[in-house]
Formats: structure tokens, C-alpha cells, sequence
């Protein structure tokens, strides 16, 4: 499946990043992810419909701020899960609903949140 980009009101939702515009791998240290194939790895999980991914941004910068984990299980659910930078919980929580939203209707999976 190719990456699902998703507008959460006042966020941004869209696949994680590393190239020559966007380099999401500096925010995802801030919130102690320092895997160098992290992103490529998240990747692949989008391709193989393993896991799905989502760097919840600040539109004007694009600038990850929170990030969102959808993994589907056998039972036709989906567990949901997610971390903000300090002191972006609010985007975090506008992120999840959204997503929640998207696991029902794009998915056809029930979330499951931790």
C-alpha cells in the first residue's frame, strides 16, 4: 500500500521521511528513535502492509512533532499507538483520532489503542 497522507484539522499527517527535502530522523531522536533505518524500515512496513506510519507535522514547516503506528492483527482489529515531542501532545492526540478514523473507514479494521 502506498502511504495514506491525512489532514488532521490544524496537522499534517504524511509518511516519514529521509532525503534530500525532508529529514525527519533529527525530531525522531528527540523522542530517543535513533535507529539510522528507522524510516527506511517504516518504509518497507507501509509496503508490505505490515505497519502503517504517520510523522504528525506542523503544516507550514512540515516538521514531525508526534508520530502515529497502526498494526493490523489477525482478529480484524488494528493496534493504535503514538508519542509526542514535549509539549506536543495536543497534535499527537488530534493525530490518533484521525487516524482511529482512517484504521475504521480505510482499513476496515477496529483500533485498539495502548
Amino acid at each position: 500500500m502506498e502511504p495514506v497522507e491525512i489532514n488532521a484539522g490544524s496537522w499534517y499527517l504524511r509518511a516519514l521521511r529521509a532525503d534530500d527535502r525532508i529529514d525527519d530522523r533529527p525530531a525522531l531522536a528527540e523522542g530517543g528513535i535513533t535507529d539510522p533505518d528507522y524510516v527506511a524500515r517504516r518504509t518497507a512496513q507501509w509496503d508490505n502492509e505490515t505497519h502503517y506510519s504517520w510523522a504528525v507535522c506542523e503544516p507550514t514547516t512540515a516538521e514531525l512533532v508526534a508520530e502515529i503506528g497502526v498494526t493490523p492483527t489477525e482478529d480484524d482489529t488494528a493496534e493504535v499507538t503514538g508519542w509526542a515531542r514535549s509539549g506536543f501532545e495536543p497534535a499527537l492526540a488530534s493525530g490518533l483520532d484521525s487516524v482511529r478514523r482512517f484504521v475504521e473507514g480505510g482499513l476496515g479494521l477496529r483500533p485498539n489503542s495502548n
